[in-house]
């Protein structure tokens, strides 16, 4: 089985290296290219259809691995290849006739239909009415996040490669050996395209390539269900843990454009990948980023498939809300030429909903909820095992509202809510501790008032103030260290060595971390003090006196020198101006003033 699915992967990606080359020739000859455009950020002409190439790869590789193997489908599973073939057809209209957006919705949602009567055709095995409703409409959805996904050089491609390669791995019992090998095919294929289409890509796939992706990854993850019974909500987790990264951009784009007033089939630069390249990362980088969120998404669903929705839990909630933080700090880069939330602002309850959009303080608390019901059930499990876990997880049900109400206020007690995330320091941290331990205590209070403590651990309180401390100093330090990541990459910063470790160049450090308009990273400290040599003041290392100061010009691509303090002479002032000015570095004074 294993070595099948290599073979369809390795045939597809041989064949499609090969086919995408003859169609990138072919549609430079055609005159199928698609000229340069601000949402793709490519300055030439690049010829389009590559879905040809890769589509044909992985149908020829699929037909002869399953010859080779005499492994086929099932009637029903042949829904996975025809779906992908037929949304593939539809793709290529649109690529040379430009269908509608409706048009293609529309045929995807009929595509959709034949596929779930082809997997689920008769009586015994025909989904509820609603499960048909949620299964068409998850089609549609998948097959169009993963068009509205090819927005980048070799993002749609490369998440769809990881996805079905996880789906692959994960279901494939569930699946069958012949839709495996399929899966395998398309995996394979899509790598070999992506040698064409990594950046700067040299062929694009047009809508045939990404609606044929699409309709793959839809109708594979729909496909184990007729069958799932009560392993249904495990095989969901799984599947939208999987296919994490389109479902996030798809909602990401589509409640961010409704909030702006624009239309959801209006394109533009506001993706996730637009944005993580505005706030400095390379392209590369950028999609580099959503692989990652994909394969992290890929890892947690192997937990999932490995140990249980029940067991996992905690770690899928973890990793929710690590995503929507993430959303969270995207949605905040300005993408819509300053009409962001402009339905907000039109709404007649616009004073509310713009506190809520602007300032979080509803989120923050809705957020908060989350995780401390996330961390008393992880406290719970952590805890108790087997048959002892379901005799107290009762306890847990009874007194969980108890405990949100207990927490919730010891935070808000705490100032915790009036604080912001971007500046999360030291005293914000105590700020935290407080209010973890104050609503710890309350809980512990009320456990022994209303149950007598009976059915409760000591150890489970504990474990869950630990757990607690973590997840909302996490959540709130993650803002600062994105921030300080971003800081860190982005491409137009100046490089900048700062003259004295004490107050001042202190000052200067944290105003470049908290102002991004400044542009600037401190790549460390030189101080005439020899002792603090060495030393790492607020995360930024003294790199030696005045006297280093030459070879780091030489060897660090210095753009700037800060003179931080007003006891370094005018003498020495002098000096440090005459060394940059012979490396053409700039040098700048701090002056502090009340005006």
């Amino acid at each position: 089985m294993l070595i099948a699915v290599l073979v369809a992967a390795g045939l597809g990606a041989a064949l499609s290296l090969v086919l995408c080359d003859a169609v990138r020739r072919a549609a430079t000859a055609g005159g199928a290219v698609v000229p340069p455009r601000p949402e793709r950020w490519h300055s030439n002409p690049t010829p389009t259809m590559g879905g040809i190439g890769f589509a044909a790869a992985a149908m020829i590789a699929s037909a002869v691995t399953w010859g080779w193997t005499g492994i086929a489908p099932a009637p029903a599973q042949l829904a996975v290849p025809a779906s992908a073939g037929a949304m593939f057809i539809i793709g290529l209209l649109d690529d040379r006739l430009q269908l509608s957006p409706l048009a293609k919705l529309v045929s995807s949602l009929i595509v959709g239909a034949l596929v779930v009567f082809v997997i689920a055709p008769g009586t015994d095995t025909a989904l509820p009415s609603p499960a048909t409703i949620v299964a068409l409409l998850w089609f549609g959805g998948i097959v169009h996040a993963t068009n509205l996904l090819d927005n980048m050089d070799g993002l749609a491609a490369g998440i769809a490669l990881v996805a079905t390669a996880w789906l692959a791995y994960l279901l494939g019992p569930q699946l069958g050996a012949g839709i495996t090998i399929f899966l395998g095919a398309v995996a394979g294929a899509t790598l070999g395209f992506l040698y064409w289409n990594r950046h700067r890509a040299r062929l694009f796939m047009g809508d045939s390539g990404s609606l044929f992706l699409g309709a793959s990854l839809a109708s594979t993850s729909l496909l184990p269900f007729p069958q799932a019974g009560a392993a249904a909500p495990h095989l969901a987790a799984i599947v939208a843990l999987v296919l994490t990264v389109p479902l996030f951009d798809t909602g990401f784009v589509l409640v961010l454009r409704r909030l702006a007033g624009r239309k959801a089939t209006r394109g533009g630069t506001d993706h996730l990948s637009h944005r993580l390249v505005s706030l400095g990362f390379s392209e590369r980088s950028a999609v580099r980023i959503l692989y990652v969120v994909g394969l992290l998404g890929g890892l947690v669903a192997y937990a999932v498939a490995t140990a249980g929705l029940r067991e996992m839990l905690p770690l899928v909630g973890l990793f929710s809300v690590a995503v929507v933080l993430v959303g969270i700090y995207l949605a905040r880069v300005p993408a819509y030429d300053a009409e962001d939330f402009l339905a907000l602002q039109k709404s007649t309850f616009a004073p509310f909903l713009k506190d809520l959009a602007f300032r979080w303080h509803a989120g923050q608390v809705l957020l908060d909820l989350v995780l401390i019901t996330v961390c008393y059930y992880a406290a719970y499990r952590t805890r108790f095992e087997g048959e002892a876990l379901d005799n107290f997880l009762p306890y847990f049900t009874a007194s969980l509202p108890v405990v949100i109400g207990c927490k919730l206020a010891a935070l808000y007690a705490s100032g915790l809510y009036a604080r912001s995330w971007d500046t999360f320091g030291l005293a914000d941290l105590f700020a935290v501790v407080r209010g973890v331990l104050l609503g710890s205590v309350l809980s512990i209070i009320s456990a022994a008032y209303l149950y007598r403590f009976q059915g409760f651990s000591r150890a489970v309180f504990v474990i869950d103030a630990v757990l607690l401390l973590l997840a909302v100093a996490g959540t709130r330090a993650s803002f600062r260290a994105m921030g300080d990541l971003v800081h860190l990459r982005r491409k137009e910063v100046k490089r900048v060595i700062v003259y004295g470790a004490g107050s001042g160049g202190q000052l200067l450090v944290r105003e470049m971390r908290a102002n991004p308009d400044w542009a600037r990273r401190t790549l460390g400290f030189i101080d005439d003090n020899p002792a603090l040599t060495g030393r790492v003041v607020l995360g930024v290392p003294v790199r030696g006196d005045v006297g280093s100061l030459e070879g780091l010009l030489a060897s660090e691509s210095v753009d700037e020198v800060l003179i931080s303090s007003n006891a370094i002479s005018a003498d020495r002032e002098a000096q440090i101006r005459e060394l940059c000015g012979g490396h053409g570095v700039e040098v700048r004074r701090l002056f502090l003033e009340l005006r």
